[in-house]
C-alpha cells in the first residue's frame, strides 16, 4: 500500500509538472498567453485530489470561465478600485455557488484580471484555453491511476 502512495503522489507532480509545462512551451510556440498563476494551484486539486468535486471538469472550466467572467465584467464597468476587485471576487465566489462550479483557484482569476487590466479575450487565452487542457489531463491522468490501481492489485 505504501508504494502505491508513493506512485500516486510522484504522479501528481510529474503530470502537474507537464501540464504546466505544456501550457508555457505551445503559449511561446503561438506567441500567446496560455499561462496564469491559478492553474497552479488547479493542477493540486486536479492531481493531488483527483476524486474530489472540486476537480471536476465542469468545476475547472466552469469555474475559471464564471470568475474570469465576473473579473472583466467589474473592471471593465466599474474600473478597479479597491472596493471593486474586492466585489469581483465575491461575485466570482457566489456565481461559482450557485453554478455548482466551484473550483478554489479560480478565485483567483478576478484578482488577475483586474490587476492586469485583461481584456476580454482573457476569457479565451489564457482562460479557456488553459482550463480545458488542465480537465483533459485531469481526464487522462484518472483513468491512469485506474489502470495502475488495478495492475497493483493483481
Amino acid at each position: 500500500m505504501l508504494r502505491n502512495k508513493n506512485w500516486k503522489t510522484l504522479a501528481a507532480a510529474v503530470v502537474g509538472t507537464i501540464v504546466i509545462a505544456l501550457l508555457l512551451t505551445m503559449g511561446d510556440l503561438m506567441s500567446i498567453t496560455l499561462m496564469m498563476a491559478p492553474f497552479g494551484a488547479s493542477c493540486v486539486i486536479v492531481f493531488v485530489l483527483p476524486d474530489s468535486p472540486l476537480a471536476k471538469a465542469r468545476n475547472v472550466v466552469g469555474g475559471h470561465l464564471i470568475s474570469t467572467g465576473a473579473g472583466l465584467v467589474m473592471l471593465h464597468l466599474f474600473g478597479d478600485s479597491t472596493w471593486f476587485i474586492a466585489l469581483s471576487v465575491g461575485l466570482s465566489i457566489l456565481l461559482m455557488q450557485l453554478t455548482r462550479t466551484v473550483h478554489p483557484p479560480a478565485g483567483a482569476d478576478p484578482l488577475v484580471v483586474m490587476l492586469s487590466h485583461a481584456g476580454w479575450s482573457y476569457l479565451f487565452t489564457p482562460v479557456l484555453f488553459g482550463a480545458v487542457l488542465i480537465a483533459l489531463a485531469a481526464y487522462g491522468y484518472r483513468k491512469l491511476l485506474a489502470t495502475k490501481s488495478a495492475a497493483l492489485k493483481s
